[in-house]
């Protein structure tokens, strides 16, 4: 079981983990033994809420295909149990932070003094630029 919080677990049925071989520089363990993990997610078959499930498809996420399965492939590590260990977490992640409530913005306005601040400093630049202008005889 995946606990995301208090109330929604993933059952391990639901995710696919599947042994590969491990890209890039390593030698020969790297070559012989498949360390990495390639994890593969499908959010409309789950059993997530409703609203998990429509905050995770909304998301722009690469690790999100057109068709709402969620890949992600853990090589991070030299051992399969941790780079299980590291897809499940990012997964796990994933979702609370599609979950996550956005703050919503205060629009603001400038202060009085801050837009006098403001045209004082452009008024001071404008008489510096002036006073580049050619000199008269």
């Amino acid at each position: 079981m995946l606990r995301i919080s208090n109330t929604v677990e993933l059952a391990d049925g639901e995710i696919e983990l599947h042994p590969i071989r491990a890209q890039g520089a390593g030698g020969q363990n790297v070559n012989k033994v498949a360390s990495a993990i390639h994890l593969r997610f499908d959010i409309q078959d789950s059993s997530l809420p409703p609203f998990y499930k429509e905050r995770l498809l909304a998301l722009t996420d690469q690790r999100i295909t057109q068709e709402g399965v969620v890949i992600i492939k853990a090589q991070r590590f030299r051992t399969q149990e941790h780079n299980r260990e590291d897809a499940l977490a990012r997964l796990r992640e994933l979702i609370r932070e599609a979950v996550k409530q956005q703050k919503t913005r205060k629009p603001t306005k400038p202060t009085r003094s801050a837009k006098r601040k403001r045209v004082d400093a452009k008024t001071r630049k404008g008489k510096t630029k002036h006073l580049r202008g050619k000199v008269t005889p």
